[in-house]
């Protein structure tokens, strides 16, 4: 009986790391993303390239009723015993500058949709001889900047949903993990834009095909926190909060003030 491995946010990014990780261990896809962002293309390239079944949705997770349809769909049709959550949205902008769509939005992709979908899913994780959940958080979870605001707060929230069903889990055949990477070098735009931010920038920038084979080698052993970042964050740990809040904003307000 075929099992499928559900890989949220694939056409780019972390996410389309995870997806050809995954592929390249022979597991079976179901990939979700945003319309036009050439997901069907990729899919079939990671079927021909590597014989696996891939199917794909497009899917817009700020709505809530999407996030249920889908996971009735894939309930329906397929065997999952593995989740990763990896989309999310942010933002930068002053917090009195953007509008109230924008604060849901972030709520809405970030905290519901990764809630909702993981809830729909669990029975069907839950039913196979072994099921993986992964979240992906965020280093902003633990350091609240402004300017940024909502997006730290939601990557906060993923990180304690997942510690927290982890122990609830911990009896069954589901294991849950979180990994809280720093920012992606996923196009030439991003990473640019990054370094601009100086030492600490170009000291979190982390190489997303990386990330994902030290994610699937981590949940496999089924190991709660994923640590991919072993120089920043124990940083962060040790430092004062005011203190690195503080900094971060100064940081992202002169981005913001370019």
């Amino acid at each position: 009986m075929e099992q499928y491995a559900v890989v949220t946010g694939a056409s780019q990014g972390l996410g389309k790391s995870f997806a050809k990780e995954l592929a390249g261990r022979g597991i079976h896809l179901i990939l979700v993303s945003l319309p036009s962002q050439n997901l069907s293309q990729f899919s079939d390239e990671l079927q021909k390239d590597f014989k696996i079944n891939v199917h794909y949705f497009e899917v817009d997770f700020s709505i809530t009723a999407n996030v249920i349809a889908l996971s009735k769909k894939i309930s329906q049709k397929y065997n999952v015993f593995l989740l990763i959550n990896n989309a999310g949205i942010g933002g930068t902008s002053r917090f009195t500058d953007v509008d109230v769509s924008y604060i849901k939005k972030i709520i809405d992709v970030n905290v519901t949709a990764t809630s909702i979908l993981t809830h729909q899913l669990l029975p069907n994780l839950l039913k196979q001889p072994k099921g993986y959940i992964l979240n992906v958080s965020s280093m902003a979870a633990f350091s609240p900047i402004g300017y940024k605001t909502v997006y730290p707060a939601s990557k906060a929230f993923i990180h304690s949903f997942s510690r927290g069903l982890s122990e609830e889990l911990i009896d069954t055949n589901v294991s849950v993990s979180v990994v809280s990477p720093g920012a992606m070098a996923t196009n030439e735009e991003v990473t640019a834009r990054i370094k601009k931010q100086g030492f600490i920038g170009r000291l979190t920038l982390l190489d997303p095909d990386k990330v994902a084979k030290k994610c699937i080698r981590k949940i496999f052993k089924k190991k709660a926190l994923v640590k991919v970042n072993y120089l920043i964050l124990p940083i962060i740990q040790l430092l004062p909060i005011w203190f690195i809040s503080a900094q971060g904003t100064k940081t992202i307000k002169r981005e913001v003030n370019q």
